[in-house]
């Protein structure tokens, strides 16, 4: 059965290309470009992991990520994040993040990090 893995970023070109790479690599994937979307696919996929972008206009990562937990505590997140923000990379590791990367990325490090957290 393949890995599932959801991409939340409001940016279309990184959904875009992330869902590229890893429907390659074999993964069932999904996108979302707002936290409403992303909790829906939440409930509905239940995906082995999240690529959550840090900075979403109306709900940030913080909060998406306290949601993912409340929905499905065994949802994997990673974080995205353009900003160099430590407190809120440190908030998001105790909430639950598994990791974080900043953006611009390095595809074959995203891939890298993807491939531990799935044991894949």
């Amino acid at each position: 059965m393949k890995k599932k893995l959801l991409i939340v970023d409001d940016q279309y070109g990184i959904r875009v290309l992330l869902h590229e790479v890893f429907e390659k690599d074999g993964y069932e994937t999904y996108e979302a470009s707002n936290g409403k979307q992303a909790l829906n696919i939440v409930k509905d996929k239940s995906p082995d992991l999240v690529l959550l972008d840090m900075k979403i206009p109306g709900m940030d990562g913080l909060e998406i990520l306290r949601e993912i937990k409340k929905l499905d505590l065994d949802t994997n997140v990673i974080m995205m994040t353009a900003y160099g923000e430590l407190e809120m990379i440190n908030e998001a590791k105790k909430l639950g993040a598994l990791a974080h990367f900043p953006k611009p990325f390095d595809i074959d490090e995203v891939r890298q990090k993807v491939r531990e957290h799935l044991l894949v």
